[in-house]
C-alpha cells in the first residue's frame, strides 16, 4: 500500500431543513352519511374520491377546490351532520391538522353565521388561535363568502387571517378562492388570479361599495372584501380575484401574500436554526455560523425579488467582537447573561416586495 501523508476520511451528515407545504386546505361541511364524534378527517388528493365518501355539499366543495388551475395538491375533508352540525368540534380536529386554508363547505357569512358562536365566528377566532398558539407550522388563514349577490363590506368579522369573497355565484364561492390561494407559492398577490367558478360580474358601483372610492392619485382603498370580477382587458371571459385583501383593511397586513409570507418565512427560519440548538456555541465563531444559516434562508429571497434587502443583527456578537478591555460592565453583563442562560437574541428586518396593485398613467398630449 502507497504510503499517504494525509489521510482523509469524509463523513457526511447533511441536515436537510424541513419544508412547509402553503396549500394545504382543511373543508369543513355537511354529510349524508354517518358522522363519528369526533369527526374523522379524511385526506383527498383529487374529488373523485371525495365524491364517493362525502356525497354531497362537502364533496361539490372539495370537488370546486381542486379545479383551479393551479389548484391545491391535498384537501382534507372533514364531515358534520347536515341536520346539527358541531362546527367548534370540526374546528377542534382541524386544530392539528398540516393545513393553511380552512373552510366551511357551503357557509356564507351572514347574521346567523357571523354571531358569537356562529360558524364564521368559530372559523374566525379558530385561525388566530391556532395561528398564535399552535404547534410550528400550522399557521393558517380562513377563507368564507359572502351571500350570492350582496355587495356590502360592513358586516365581516375584522380578522387579518380570514379572507371575504363577494360573488354573484351559485356555487361555493369560497372553496373556489380557497383552491385558488392555494396554487400560488405564499410571495404571490392573489389580484387578477383566475377562478374557475361561474360568477356574473359586479357593476362598478356595487365595486366601489365593496372597495370604498379610490382616485388618480391614491393606491388600492379596501374594506376587507375580495370580489370576483371578469375586465375586459383580459381576453377571454374568464373570471379573477378583483383583489388580494384580508380581512383587516386598516391592518399592516391588509394583503394576504403578507400573512402568507410571514408564516411561510418565519417556518423556513425556524426550520433551518432548529439543527443549531445544543450545537452552536455562543462564541464569536459560533454565532456568525448562525447569521450565515438565516443569511442561507434570505439571500435566495433576495435574489428572487421577493424581498428587497435584509439585516441580521445578533447584539451579544457585537459584544463579542469588541476588545474585552474596553468592555463597559453593563456589556460585560449582557455577555454573561447570554452564557449563563444560553439564550441569544437575533434581531432580522427584512424589506418586502409587494406585487404593483395599481398604475396611474398621465398621458399628455400636445
Amino acid at each position: 500500500m502507497a504510503v499517504r501523508y494525509v489521510r482523509v476520511k469524509p463523513l457526511v451528515n447533511l441536515f436537510a431543513p424541513a419544508v412547509r407545504a402553503f396549500g394545504n386546505i382543511a373543508v369543513i361541511g355537511r354529510a349524508t352519511t354517518a358522522v363519528t364524534k369526533p369527526p374523522v378527517p379524511v385526506l383527498f388528493t383529487g374529488p373523485d374520491d371525495a365524491h364517493k365518501t362525502f356525497p354531497g355539499e362537502l364533496a361539490d366543495s372539495i370537488d370546486l377546490a381542486f379545479r383551479q388551475t393551479p389548484g391545491p395538491t391535498l384537501v382534507y375533508g372533514v364531515p358534520v351532520t347536515a341536520d346539527a352540525p358541531d362546527w367548534a368540534g370540526a374546528l377542534e380536529v382541524v386544530a392539528g391538522l398540516n393545513v393553511q386554508l380552512v373552510m366551511l363547505a357551503n357557509t356564507p357569512l351572514n347574521k346567523d353565521t357571523k354571531v358569537a358562536g356562529g360558524p364564521i365566528d368559530l372559523l374566525s377566532a379558530h385561525v388566530t388561535a391556532v395561528s398564535n398558539t399552535g404547534a410550528d407550522g400550522l399557521e393558517r388563514m380562513g377563507v368564507a363568502m359572502l351571500e350570492s349577490g350582496v355587495a356590502k363590506a360592513d358586516d365581516i368579522l375584522t380578522n387579518e387571517r380570514m379572507v371575504y369573497i363577494a360573488h354573484k355565484s351559485t356555487q361555493d364561492a369560497a372553496a373556489a378562492v380557497a383552491g385558488t390561494i392555494a396554487g400560488y407559492e405564499p410571495a404571490v398577490s392573489l389580484l387578477l388570479k383566475p377562478v374557475n367558478i361561474v360568477s356574473p360580474p359586479f357593476t362598478p358601483a356595487e365595486i366601489e361599495a365593496l372597495n370604498g372610492t379610490e382616485t388618480d392619485d391614491s393606491g388600492p382603498a379596501g374594506k376587507g372584501v375580495n370580489w370576483l370580477t371578469s375586465p375586459a382587458l383580459i381576453p377571454g371571459n374568464g373570471v379573477y380575484m378583483g383583489e388580494g385583501y384580508t380581512g383587516d383593511p386598516g391592518g399592516g397586513k391588509r394583503y394576504m401574500d403578507i400573512v402568507r409570507m410571514v408564516d411561510d418565512l418565519s417556518f423556513r427560519l425556524k426550520a433551518q436554526l432548529i439543527h443549531s440548538i445544543g450545537n452552536v456555541r455562543i462564541s464569536r465563531s459560533g454565532l456568525r455560523a448562525l447569521v450565515a444559516q438565516m443569511e442561507a434562508i434570505l439571500t435566495p429571497l433576495l435574489d428572487a425579488d421577493v424581498l428587497n434587502s435584509f439585516e441580521v443583527v445578533v447584539p451579544v456578537l457585537t459584544l463579542l467582537d469588541k476588545d474585552p478591555a474596553t468592555l463597559s460592565a453593563a456589556e460585560a453583563a449582557a455577555i454573561h447573561a447570554a452564557e449563563v442562560q444560553r439564550l441569544v437574541q437575533v434581531l432580522a428586518a427584512v424589506e418586502y416586495a409587494g406585487a404593483v396593485h395599481r398604475i396611474s398613467i398621465t398621458l399628455k398630449f400636445d
